[in-house]
């Protein structure tokens, strides 16, 4: 009951005025936290305004930043991120209406997952083959392959585009195109005689790479080892108090309420074995972090919640890593590494940096980003 004889309030009615309250103090943060963002775009919007200082070139990277910011505004709680074996690759051939017979023109060489990959376009005599090249990274195995879900597009500026999907396995410098696309169609997406393409590249499994382990974890570690981890192939023989203590989702794994606690074997799905096993040598004190690893093990310490790994692979990538300034900012957003993402917006000087960035796609690009990025063009203006 609400009320007893005298009219006093019950613990009842006691109980849901104070839900009420609690409701009532939440609807007005959400307010005034939609009321601050309101501040920032319009703040935002007179920043805009400087555009008309620009050149056409920058004109166009600022008008990108706007769709890209509106896009984030609507979906910032919806984002879909792609995983460390999915990338985009993105590259625009020049004067392609002009190719001669027989002449090629190729896209520079860009690291994903221990290998170069690179775009090549070809006039043949009634039409234009495209063409996908990937190249490993040194160290690798004598016999290497890639299994990849591929998706060509070609795209206009006004939005029109052609898809094309297909499968594919990579292996010693295997190449992969499409000859079929006829003249008469790539001509209309032309735009200055200039031709767009990207490429979607999902891996689905990669044979062959990786550095010599410098620890093992194999059946050699049996008589010191209390479960076994399961990545597809791969067994690794591991101390549970020894993960529990550098993760809270192996801890919560082998001593939480799961029916995993019980097993003497446990399945890791959706990882790869090679990242796993630098991921392992890190937490047990081997330097086995490098520009061809360290992306993986990173992945994996933020999906398994190792504090230690994040710090060392971040400090690597901050003083060490030879990667681009795009794929480090990247991994940054992906792993919400504060510092990285500074120092990585600190390299930002001019603006073709900002149109790396953009030219690259990145799925993972978030609001605050966006808007660094766009505040950057506008003091580029003001110089």
């Amino acid at each position: 009951m609400a009320n007893n004889e005298k009219g006093e309030t019950t613990p009842e009615r006691s109980e849901k005025n104070e839900v009420l309250e609690k409701l009532k103090l939440m609807k007005n943060s959400q307010k005034q936290k939609f009321d601050e963002f309101a501040e920032r775009l319009q703040s935002m919007e007179k920043s805009i305004a400087k555009i008309l200082k620009f050149d056409d070139n920058e004109k166009r990277t600022m008008m990108k930043f706007e769709k890209q910011l509106e896009s984030l505004e609507k979906n910032q709680n919806k984002m879909e991120h792609r995983s460390e074996k999915e990338f985009v690759l993105k590259h625009v051939f020049e004067n392609v209406a002009n190719l001669k017979i027989n002449e090629t023109v190729t896209s520079k060489d860009v690291e994903h997952i221990n290998a170069n990959w690179h775009m090549e376009v070809k006039r043949f005599g009634t039409h234009l083959g495209f063409y996908f090249y990937c190249k490993p990274i040194a160290p690798v195995g004598d016999k290497w392959s890639i299994e990849t879900n591929i998706k060509f597009i070609i795209m206009d500026n006004d939005g029109n585009i052609a898809i094309k999907a297909m499968k594919n396995r990579f292996k010693e410098r295997d190449d992969y195109g499409y000859e079929e696309f006829l003249w008469e169609d790539v001509e209309y997406y032309l735009a200055n005689n200039n031709l767009t393409i990207q490429v979607e590249v999902e891996i689905l499994k990669m044979t062959g790479f990786g550095k010599e382990n410098i620890r093992e974890f194999d059946e050699s570690q049996k008589d010191v080892s209390d479960v076994i981890l399961a990545v597809q192939d791969t067994k690794f023989y591991v101390q549970k108090m020894y993960l529990a203590l550098h993760s809270s989702y192996f801890k919560a794994i082998f001593f939480g309420k799961f029916n995993e606690s019980e097993k003497s074997e446990i399945e890791l799905k959706d990882i790869n074995p090679d990242d796993f096993q630098k991921f392992l040598e890190l937490i047990h004190g081997e330097p086995s972090i490098d520009d061809n690893t360290v992306s993986g093990i990173l992945n994996l310490a933020d999906m398994y919640d190792v504090p230690t790994a994040i710090r060392r692979c971040e400090e690597f990538l901050l003083k060490n890593s030879q990667k681009s300034m795009v794929q480090k900012l990247q991994l940054a957003l992906r792993c919400n590494l504060e510092s990285l993402k500074t120092k990585c917006l600190s390299e930002i000087t001019e603006i073709s940096d900002v149109k790396s960035i953009m030219a690259a796609n990145l799925p993972e690009m978030d609001l605050s980003t966006a808007q660094a990025l766009l505040q950057k063009c506008i003091d580029f203006s003001d110089k």
